[in-house]
């Protein structure tokens, strides 16, 4: 649908729903590593805006809670501090920034030549599967609102039409929620003691060189997810946006964004497919609707009420939906390398995807000096060199 036949009032709503289909994956990130919710919206909305800003107001796309940084989050936190945490995941930005900078001087072909899809697989699949055993002991606290939770997603997912498709995650909690609710196992004295306007729980960080370094590489992913949601907007939108403003823009749009929630206190923010979907069914393309979508977001973050609904929702109910999210994030790693055609008979293939799988879920450590690297971030770092250093096997 053209922008100059959408009324005001109609981009309200359509910008409305669009923050509802983000909303469930925006405030699941912070919920489940310690963050406060609020803040999460908060800065995913002026995230937005900023992006926006950088792109030139042309660009449809919505910034929101990144889950390639649950597990980095939560593993950094137990060894820096959440102050110290917040300081690598205003870092990722930097990261942002050179590939911004890359993409400028060489175009996509150097990002593809860095992250081929061998890299890329092995790490999409441990982001998923180092969260597993998360997902496991929070629905372990009751695997009935586990059950009904998990469940309703999965049928959401699948049988759902329209923009309900788009959002299993937000029907799951709010399901499991209502049961949860009916059976007396939510608390609400939070809900009725908190105020009706309350700021987010903004935290500064505290500089740690270890917390950095430990972030940094976690980036790797997000980055090339960017590159995908911005030629999928394009098709959507039927615009080349990685010629005109440009991908090496949204990239600096992108990582001004984290740097703004790293320094506040949120996650890490990413390109939203979910928001592309609603767009492809909406036929609304409109940037001016993403941004109203942003601003919405913000509101709803000072409003005190909505922060301690969101912190009552019981364990076992993202529990559910952490069975399902974080195996199809594992999933998905299997699918990107499926679709680029990875040869797993080649041999070089075979050790490159090896030993980013068994450094992280092994927990490899790198330490030098007080400083250490461990997780996703360094199995991502020796894809990269091994890609790099590899001979290509002769066929």
């Amino acid at each position: 649908m053209e922008s100059k036949q959408l009324t005001p009032a109609y981009k309200t709503i359509v910008g409305v729903q669009f923050l509802f289909v983000a909303f469930g994956a925006t405030v699941l990130v912070p919920l489940l590593v310690g963050l406060d919710p609020s803040t999460a919206l908060f800065t995913a909305g002026v995230g937005t805006l900023v992006f926006h800003l950088v792109t030139k107001g042309m660009v449809p796309i919505f910034l929101g809670s990144s889950f390639a940084f649950i597990a980095p989050i939560v593993k950094a936190t137990e060894l820096y501090g959440l102050p110290g945490t917040l300081s690598g995941l205003a870092a990722v930005g930097l990261v942002y920034f050179l590939m911004s900078a890359l993409v400028k001087w060489q175009g996509v072909r150097l990002i593809k030549r860095l992250f081929p899809p061998v890299v890329i697989g092995p790490v999409i699949m441990l982001i998923g599967l180092s969260l597993a055993g998360t997902g496991v002991d929070m629905a372990e606290e009751d695997w009935l609102l586990a059950a009904v939770s998990l469940v309703t997603a999965i049928v959401v997912s699948m049988l759902a039409k329209g923009l309900l498709k788009l959002i299993p995650i937000f029907a799951g909690i709010v399901v499991g929620y209502l049961v949860a609710l009916l059976l007396g196992k939510v608390e609400l004295s939070g809900i009725a003691e908190a105020s009706w306007f309350s700021l987010p729980q903004f935290v500064k960080p505290e500089f740690s060189w270890g917390a950095v370094l430990f972030m940094i590489p976690v980036a790797i992913a997000p980055v090339i997810e960017h590159v995908g949601d911005v030629y999928a907007v394009s098709q959507v939108a039927g615009k080349d946006f990685v010629r005109t403003p440009g991908l090496h823009r949204t990239m600096l749009g992108d990582g001004i964004a984290c740097i703004i929630a790293g320094l506040i206190g949120g996650p890490p923010v990413t390109t939203y497919s979910e928001v592309t979907g609603a767009m492809v069914l909406t036929k609304v393309t409109d940037p001016v609707v993403i941004r109203i979508a942003a601003i919405t977001g913000i509101l709803f973050s000072l409003v005190g009420k909505v922060s301690a609904f969101l912190k009552s929702i019981p364990g076992a109910v993202l529990g559910g939906i952490m069975l399902l999210l974080f195996g199809m994030i594992a999933a998905t790693g299997v699918n990107n390398m499926v679709q680029n055609k990875t040869d797993m008979g080649n041999t070089r293939n075979l050790i490159i995807v090896s030993l980013v799988l068994t450094t992280g879920i092994g927990g490899a450590v790198l330490r030098v000096g007080s400083i250490s690297m461990t997780g996703i971030g360094l199995s991502a770092l020796i894809g990269v060199i091994l890609n790099l250093i590899l001979p290509q096997t002769k066929k």
